[in-house]
């Protein structure tokens, strides 16, 4: 199946986007911190420092969806709980940053942020179905190894099937409507 290797995949391509994303921001906060102008009468040590900040949150956001990821790999079990929606919501962030990426970065960003989208998604879509249920009715209509399928217990008979009773109708039946009584004087 596809389903490991694709966690495998998403979860080293979520490490290394941590590690980028971090260093990106952290990046921008030294050079904010350098600089000596101020953006619309902001603070640069402001600045540089909601930069550093945000290096650290992204950094450890993409680095926990990474860590689902790998659990989900490794496990080979579909993410539950908080998991699949912090896995959710990494799919909906690079839907919206492919989308952004396509007007000020180009076609390739954009690409690149489709084919993440759609490696989550699909390890989200893997593990929708329940693993025992395939397994089981391969096995009932193969026969299982012996050939002699695995035994069943007997069915039970059923009852004799009961007339059903008639539907009881409250509503009187059509006719003609009459128009409600005004309530003003």
């Amino acid at each position: 199946m596809v389903r490991r290797p694709v966690a495998w995949i998403v979860a080293v391509i979520l490490f290394a986007e941590a590690f980028g994303i971090a260093a990106l921001n952290w990046f921008m906060g030294v050079v904010v911190d350098h600089q000596d102008m101020s953006l619309a009468g902001l603070d640069p040590d402001r600045m540089s420092m909601s930069a550093k900040a945000g290096a650290v949150v992204f950094g450890l956001y993409f680095a926990l969806c990474g860590l689902v990821a790998l659990l989900v790999a490794v496990r080979d079990r579909q993410p539950a709980g908080f998991g699949r929606v912090l896995l959710i919501s990494v799919a909906v962030v690079h839907a919206l940053l492919g989308a952004v990426s396509w007007g000020l970065v180009g076609w390739r960003a954009f690409l690149f942020m489709m084919v993440v989208l759609a490696l989550v998604v699909l390890l989200l879509m893997t593990y929708d179905r329940v693993d025992g249920a395939g397994d089981a009715a391969a096995e009932t209509a193969g026969g299982g190894e012996g050939g002699s399928g695995p035994e069943r217990a007997p069915e039970p008979e059923s009852e004799p099937e009961q007339e059903p009773e008639p539907v009881k109708n409250d509503t009187p039946p059509a006719g003609r409507l009459t128009p409600p009584a005004s309530t003003t004087p």
